[in-house]
């Protein structure tokens, strides 16, 4: 699949996007027609640079405002197409967008469209150029692909073609399966484009809301399938109008913007396989017909990414600190057991039945992001969540396929005889390792901690079947769409539906992603920036609160013996346990329970669920939480409470420092 990406996707000048967008990988680019205006580069500087960078120059865009008009305008507009196809022909570009009318267009008849499309045909013909007609959601008389598709057959010329982009399809519920039908020479471009459903005028949503492949609702496999069918071969291009990306780094958009593409190709790829077309359609093999079989080519070749299993569970978290008490405090508190430092780097391990944490205390980029795993990231001053680790089947293949979606490799010092972990950055710095599971739930890397002490095999006397239920990731704004592509495609967790949740310094976006059986829960949480104490310069996403969260099989009893043991609990106010009373009619000796320890509470008809927080140490608090019944949620309704009383909290701290 060629792949490619309009100038408009992202910041920049034009020579720092068209830089960007090379070293992301794009085989070509559209160039937005601003771009090149606002540019110093002259076109013939702008054609050089691009053969430079190895980038094929795709299209020239957009060409608005020309059909459905009178004579008089008409001519205007051919004279003002005839320059923009003299200044193709400089930059060395082939095919430029047409849109269909929206501020000018005053007559509607398809006869008088296509009679003027023609004129414009035989123009774009003189010049050796194509002309490319799109139908824009919101076009005064054309915002219906097959209506543009149609009057391209009516013209019927061989410079005349059809723009198909799946946001103008998809936002208006538009079939995609007639796409299959169309001429493939008369397909003369395809643009791609994400969103989420949002009920709104069609044009501020493309205007403000567009997002890659991957990050939106929009079912963009199916699409392209329906375009591969049809034959088409040309390029897939993306173009995203979008606030945020429009800031964002240059380099790290483009990247982002290569991924969603490699991910919509193998998803297009998979779609196909799981929707077989009838006997001969679409099939080639050449000059020799179709070809029966398990899976059919077509002209375009959809490239695949090695496939991997979700993950089974998590194998480790990681919290990087410079000064590491007061976590070694807290998690001695909630019964995780010390099993000792590692052999050759500075780093703790803590357990608690199968939840293991790792405390890394490294001062310096000297490698080391876990207790068997190097990152080359400096340590922060305050306690911050650096580094996930994940049970997988094949950890080498899952790197594999991380690699080929952009995913930076993460370095590792290890000698011989330690545990060699496959790792890779996410966009929001955590990085992520690849662990090989075992069916018991134990870990071969705990053996190089405590002096040679098998940690693995050893018997935990408290809470045996204790593990890290989820774990809470802040994303900064610019990224937090980058997130969730990342790790839907490299780590294959399902999106949930976002939520919103209320603190008292804005809404709270909470995404879930997770694995089928649940056995990994990741929620990313796109937060207000509060600037905490001690957090400033920590190099990892200041200002956040994030959290892991270890399920036990008896909170209650494990809320005493913290208590015992002096956890500094997070107070609940006395108003949620009214509140409380008056949703659930809970028993009052039970009610007392949880008032008493600082317990939330939640049910719904699956089950119940229990959970209780502590305080903040840097950027990192810690949940305790127990399951009941087949409760699948995360104590949703008990969220606002905690963002109220930890920002409390945060203001008290301030006012007496």
């Amino acid at each position: 699949m060629r792949t490619g990406i309009a100038t408009v996707c992202l910041a920049g000048t034009l020579r720092e996007k068209m830089q960007a967008c090379a070293v992301a990988g794009f085989d070509g680019i559209e160039i937005f027609e601003q771009d090149l205006v606002t540019s110093p580069l002259s076109p013939e500087d702008v054609r050089k640079l691009a053969a430079d960078l190895g980038l094929n120059l795709d299209l020239y865009q957009p060409f608005r405002d020309f059909d459905s008009v009178p004579e008089d305008l008409l001519a205007a507009n051919l004279r003002r197409a005839d320059a923009k196809f003299r200044l193709m022909s400089r930059l060395g570009m082939d095919t430029m967008l047409l849109c269909s009318n929206v501020g000018t267009a005053t007559i509607d008849d398809d006869e008088l469209r296509a009679a003027q499309l023609s004129r414009l045909a035989d123009l774009a013909g003189d010049h050796g150029v194509k002309v490319a007609y799109e139908a824009l959601a919101w076009g005064k008389y054309v915002n219906d692909y097959e209506h543009a598709h149609r009057l391209v057959g009516m013209v019927d010329h061989p410079n005349l073609g059809t723009c198909l982009d799946s946001f103008h399809i998809l936002s208006r519920d538009w079939d995609t399966a007639p796409i299959e039908a169309f001429d493939p020479e008369k397909i003369f471009f395809v643009q791609v484009a994400d969103a989420p459903k949002l009920s709104m005028d069609v044009l501020s949503w493309s205007r403000h809301y567009r997002v890659f492949p991957g990050e939106g609702q929009f079912e963009l496999a199916k699409f392209m399938g329906h375009v591969v069918r049809a034959g088409y071969t040309g390029p897939v291009s993306l173009e995203v109008f979008n606030d945020v990306f429009r800031q964002a780094d240059v380099e790290r958009t483009a990247v982002d913007a290569m991924r969603s593409l490699i991910w919509l190709e193998e998803q297009s790829a998979a779609w196909l396989e799981a929707n077989p077309a009838n006997a001969a359609d679409g099939m080639v093999s050449g000059a020799a017909g179709p070809v029966s079989g398990a899976r059919r080519r077509y002209p375009m070749e959809l490239a695949t990414l090695p496939r991997v299993a979700e993950p089974a569970g998590f194998n480790f978290a990681e919290v990087r600190a410079g000064d590491t008490a007061g976590l070694e405090t807290l998690l001695g508190q909630l019964g995780f057991a010390f099993n000792g430092r590692h052999r050759t780097k500075d780093v703790q391990l803590w357990t608690m039945g199968h939840a293991r944490v790792i405390i890394n205390e490294e001062p310096a980029a000297i490698g080391t992001a876990t207790a068997a795993a190097g990152t080359g990231q400096p340590a922060p001053a305050a306690p911050a969540i650096s580094a996930l680790g994940f049970d997988v089947d094949s950890p080498v293949i899952a790197a594999a396929r991380a690699q080929q979606l952009k995913a930076p490799a993460v370095p590792r010092k290890s000698q011989a005889n330690e545990e060699v972990f496959q790792g890779f950055a996410a966009p929001d710095s955590t990085e992520i390792f690849l662990c090989q599971g075992s069916p018991d739930g134990t870990a071969a890397w705990t053996r190089e901690f405590g002096d040679g002490l098998d940690v693995a095999a050893a018997d935990p006397a408290e809470h045996p079947g204790a593990v890290i239920d989820h774990v809470n990731l802040a994303q900064p704004w610019q990224h937090f769409d980058e997130a969730v592509l990342f790790y839907t495609s490299a780590l294959a967790l399902e999106p949930q539906p976002f939520a919103e949740v209320a603190s008292p310094t804005g809404l709270v976006r909470s995404q879930v992603m997770l694995t089928q059986d649940r056995g990994v829960r990741l929620v990313l949480n796109l937060a207000p920036l509060i600037q905490q104490e001690g957090t400033a310069g920590t190099g990892h996403r200041p200002g956040y609160q994030e959290h892991i969260a270890f399920a036990v099989e008896d909170l209650v009893a494990t809320a005493r013996s913290a208590r015992d043991r002096g956890l500094d609990f997070l107070q609940i106010p006395a108003n949620y346990y009214e509140d409380l009373d008056a949703r659930f009619a809970l028993d009052p000796e039970f009610l007392a329970t949880l008032r008493e320890l600082n317990l939330l509470y939640d049910r719904d008809a699956d089950g119940e669920f229990l959970h209780f927080y502590t305080a903040t140490v840097g950027s990192v608090f810690f949940e305790m939480v127990e399951r009941r019944g087949a409760y699948d949620g995360y104590g949703a309704p008990n969220a606002p409470v905690r963002h109220a009383v930890q920002y409390d909290h945060l203001h008290q701290l301030t006012r007496t420092s």
